[in-house]
């Protein structure tokens, strides 16, 4: 049988499953609100209980790089993210998860062969060109100062 593009094609959609995209999208971004407005009540909290602004924002990035890499030990946020798709790439929860995925998945191998090395081989890239990055917005900010200031 000789399989053309057009019988390709129409395979294809045979085989791939519907996505209700309205659905989806809602459901991302009532997820990632939610994250949010979590993040939000613990900072309340934080400087209900006294802190200052800065201490607040540390503690609460503290909190829910904890919180998001203590679900995925538990397997919850993978449960969460099945179902909730992108809203639980929140940069930070999303971050910590990734991270907290590597290490479980490498640990059969071992805490130096396996967890030490494989830990960053989500976060490295993010790290890399981040950096780079701030230091390129850093060059033209420095630049801009000089000439245009």
């Amino acid at each position: 049988m000789q399989v053309t593009p057009e019988l390709y094609q129409d395979m294809q959609k045979q085989a791939v499953p519907r996505s209700n995209t309205k659905v989806n999208v809602l459901t991302a971004f009532l997820t990632g609100g939610g994250i949010c407005a979590i993040g939000q009540t613990v900072f309340t909290a934080f400087q209900n209980f006294g802190f200052t602004q800065a201490e607040s924002m540390t503690w609460t990035s503290i909190m829910l790089v904890f919180l998001s890499a203590l679900l995925t030990g538990l397997g919850i946020y993978q449960k969460l993210a099945r179902h909730a798709g992108a809203g639980t790439l929140v940069p930070i929860t999303g971050f910590a998860n990734a991270i907290a995925s590597s290490a479980i998945e490498s640990k059969t191998e071992g805490f130096i062969l396996g967890v030490g090395t494989k830990i960053f081989t989500i976060a490295g890239p993010v790290i890399l060109y981040g950096t780079a990055a701030s230091v390129i917005y850093g060059l033209i900010y420095y630049l801009l100062q000089i000439f245009y200031f």
